[in-house]
């Protein structure tokens, strides 16, 4: 029993988390970025992290990738107007216990007969924790960095923050 309790224990922490890389989306619920131009100056961003993924790091890819669009479009700064955070699955909780007991009795013809049953069973969670994600919309600018909190240094954010690669 111990050998197979301590297997579940194995496969349970390796399917903890999927891995966060940095690369394009290849569908609508797979892990990485995708955007959408709505202006000539203006991009909803959206980075989805892998299961398990930590929110600063999923945030912090959704600036990265806008950064990196502002470079390659030509602008030198954006500014974040929205944000909407999602999250989705991730049950989670750790491993449940069950328990339960029948019992009964019936007459067969010539005697009778009685019964109880007693049954034990283990679960465990595997979907990986919750998947997060976070869209941004951005309007980017050329020039001089406007003062303001949300107002980020394109070349700056790229240079910065360190993405996990394929």
């Amino acid at each position: 029993m111990k050998p197979l309790l301590a297997l579940a224990a194995v496969l349970s922490l390796a399917a903890c988390t999927t891995p966060t890389v940095y690369a394009p989306a290849t569908g609508p619920k797979a892990s990485g970025f995708s955007e959408y131009r709505l202006e000539n100056d203006r991009w909803r961003v959206t980075y989805r992290g892998g299961s398990g993924a930590p929110a600063m790091q999923v945030a912090d890819l959704a600036l990265l990738r806008a950064g990196e669009l502002a470079v390659q479009t030509g602008y030198d700064w954006f500014r974040v107007v929205d944000r909407f955070d999602e999250m989705r699955g991730g049950g989670g909780g750790g491993p449940r216990t069950s328990l339960s007991v029948g019992g009964g009795s019936s007459n067969y013809g010539w005697g009778r007969s009685s019964g109880v049953g007693l049954g034990v069973g283990t679960s465990f969670d595997l979907s990986g924790g919750p998947q997060l994600s976070r869209t941004i919309e951005v309007v980017m600018g050329k020039g001089a960095k406007p003062v303001g909190v949300d107002v980020y240094d394109a070349r700056a954010v790229v240079r910065e923050i360190q993405a996990p690669r394929v």
